[in-house]
């Protein structure tokens, strides 16, 4: 049973809707659907044909020709075969009845028009249903009406001469080897007989036939490369007892240091005690490198490319490559060949370039599921649609991609951290960010970038520690806090401290860790409370658990999930089991997913800018930082634009 069908233009006016239910379930269409436009239509994600939203299952064709939608809805429970169908004949019955309208009005048909559609519609459910109808079981075959029957008792007999014909291909296989065999049986003397031919000193004949003095030079020739041979052995063997008398030797680096005294930190910094801690010589300006940047601004990620304007002169031009080679008069039908002329496009029109685009997607390091639900996104969007003279498919196929790719990349919700922080300053509490990913991805680097950026633009913060595992995690992150309270000291800041670490040492629980530095970030004062987890790999259950359970049990304002820029397939999977296993670990009603992406080792990758769009396509989340160095300031925001514009690059 349907819950409702309804069809729409593409700028949101409704023409007509059948509802399947009746009282207050009736009006609840309206959120489904505009869920499927702001998650599915806006966001370019058509490769597939249905959508869940809650407890319906929405599936939905378009019509690009009249820019028409046609969406139907059922309980997500039910299994309707008929759907599909009836989805295809209603949108062939409507085209086909107010085709005159929509061509002669236009706009003005939509807006002004009235679609009596409803008796066409249930005329075509009920064929629907009934082509669906579960057909009663076939009757039972009789012995008679069998195969087996046939057969007489003769012919179901096995004798002894009839079973080398029953397997002719075990005896062919065993004929083979044999054959093999006596192959090699004969190329043996085969070899052999020239060796003997090589040899003539064994024959009384040969020796005859050649001269005492010959005969003696071949002796000698003989016994020197007999004596030659046992002295090359006698060579080698002395060499063991020389590599003994070597002995072992302790290795000296060029910049290494003898003096034990020099190389023991053991009276470093612990817990924050700077006294006992030695004068670091600390350049500034090899930490900024940049000192002409406008402090606390983070600019946007640029890509500069020469060849974007050739580039689209090479895809225009490109269906007339292969005719040109062969004449003007080719070089012209081949350019006329490419050309759409005032026509509506076929899947066929574009499946060689789709194909060709989904190769390029996924030499850009973007998945291979996702590429070709892009193209098939693309497509969907553009099956139907009638092109302009003088425009070809490839340019129209590359356009279309580019609209999706940079729609992909553009989040539904902005995240605005800065603006997030003061409004938790209004409420007296402290701005919580934990950082999640997989192990080696740069988590703890990007922390320090972005408390700089923070310091910056006048938050103090406070780093928690709750990387109670991996050897060198705390010093990593008390070095960082040492320099970045260097770059700004308490003086430049009347006084106030404006970075400090929070560290219990290791083995402890991180959830525990994480909920004692938020407390003492509020009572101290400090704005900004940044959470460094352990790296942990999406398929390891018990570590996957005790994020959840930090991030349950401390609720943080934003869940950023560290990735690099580096992978390719491994980005959907990380993100997937990251936000399943926080779903599944977690203790609350809403557990808390992702919320954002920090992309790094982005300065290390080119053009192959793939993985931001595998992950921003998987989880609908924005990519709030970018990190492109080694630098506190190589921080960036994501410029979709530039972005597409190196994935698009040749």
């Amino acid at each position: 049973m349907l819950d409702f069908f309804t069809i729409f233009s593409k700028g949101g006016l409704v023409l007509w809707c059948f509802q399947g239910v009746r009282g207050p379930a009736a009006a609840a269409c309206t959120a489904p659907v505009n869920a499927l436009i702001r998650s599915v239509l806006l966001q370019e994600r058509g490769g597939n044909n249905s959508f869940n939203h809650e407890a319906l299952t929405l599936k939905y064709k378009l019509d690009n020709q009249f820019e028409l939608v046609f969406v139907v809805g059922f309980q997500k429970i039910l299994t309707l075969t008929y759907v599909d169908k009836l989805i295809d004949d209603v949108h062939k019955e409507f085209r086909d009845k107010y085709r005159n309208e929509f061509q002669q009005k236009g706009t003005l048909g939509l807006l002004n028009g009235t679609f009596d559609f409803k008796e066409d519609f249930l005329h075509l459910l009920q064929e629907a249903e009934e082509s669906s109808k579960v057909r009663a079981p076939p009757v039972m075959k009789t012995f008679e009406q069998s195969l087996k029957s046939q057969k007489t008792v003769k012919s179901m007999i096995e004798t002894r001469g009839e079973k080398p014909k029953e397997k002719p291909k075990n005896k062919k296989n065993k004929g083979s080897k044999k054959d093999a065999s006596g192959t090699e049986a004969a190329t043996v003397p085969s070899k052999a007989a020239p060796v003997a031919k090589q040899n003539p000193p064994t024959s009384a004949g040969d020796r005859e036939e050649l001269t005492k003095d010959e005969i003696l030079q071949k002796n000698r020739e003989e016994f020197f490369k007999r004596h030659m041979k046992g002295g090359e052995k006698s060579s080698k063997s002395p060499k063991p007892e020389t590599q003994k008398e070597k002995g072992k030797k302790p290795r000296v680096w060029d910049l290494g240091n003898s003096n034990a005294k020099v190389l023991d930190y053991s009276n470093s910094t612990t817990n924050g005690n700077t006294e006992t801690c030695p004068a670091e010589e600390f350049d500034p300006d090899m930490a900024l490198r940049d000192r002409n940047r406008e402090p606390g601004r983070l600019y946007d990620l640029d890509y500069e490319s020469d060849e974007e304007e050739p580039e689209e002169e090479k895809v225009a031009q490109n269906p007339s490559k292969p005719g040109a080679k062969k004449g003007g008069l080719g070089g012209m039908f081949g350019m006329l060949k490419g050309l759409v002329g005032s026509k509506s496009l076929t899947r066929e029109d574009m499946d060689s370039v789709l194909e060709k685009m989904k190769d390029h997607l996924i030499a850009k390091n973007v998945a291979t599921d996702i590429a070709v639900q892009l193209c098939e996104s693309v497509a969907k969007k553009l099956e139907g649609k009638v092109m302009g003279t003088f425009t070809t498919v490839t340019s129209t196929v590359k356009q279309a991609l580019q609209e999706a790719l940079v729609q992909i990349l553009q989040p539904q919700r902005r995240v605005d951290i800065l603006r997030d922080v003061m409004d938790a300053q209004r409420h007296h509490r402290p701005y919580v960010v934990t950082f999640c990913g997989v192990n080696g991805v740069g988590k703890s680097t990007n922390l320090a970038k972005i408390s700089f950026w923070l310091i910056e633009n006048g938050f103090s913060v406070l780093i928690a520690a709750c990387d109670t595992f991996r050897a060198g995690a705390v010093e990593q992150l008390r070095t960082h806090t040492r320099r970045l309270n260097a770059l700004h000291p308490p003086e430049s800041h009347s006084g106030r401290i404006m970075v400090q670490l929070y560290e219990k040492g290791y083995g402890k629980d991180a959830a525990g860790i994480a909920m004692e530095a938020i407390s003492y970030a509020r009572n101290q004062g400090f704005e900004v409370v940044l959470v460094d987890t352990a790296g942990r790999m999406q398929d390891n259950a018990p570590l996957m658990t005790a994020l959840a359970k930090l991030i349950a049990v401390n609720t943080p304002d934003l869940v950023l999930f560290v990735g690099e820029a580096l992978v390719g397939n491994e980005a959907v999977d990380q993100l997937v089991k990251f936000n399943k296993a926080l779903a599944d670990y977690s203790m609350a009603q809403t557990p808390r997913l992702i919320d954002g992406i920090v992309l790094t080792k982005f300065d290390t990758i080119d053009d192959k800018v793939g993985a931001a769009i595998s992950m921003t396509y998987i989880t609908s989340k924005p990519i709030v930082f970018v990190g492109t160095g080694q630098t506190y300031c190589d921080l960036r925001s994501l410029n979709a634009k530039a972005v597409v514009a190196a994935l698009m690059k040749a």
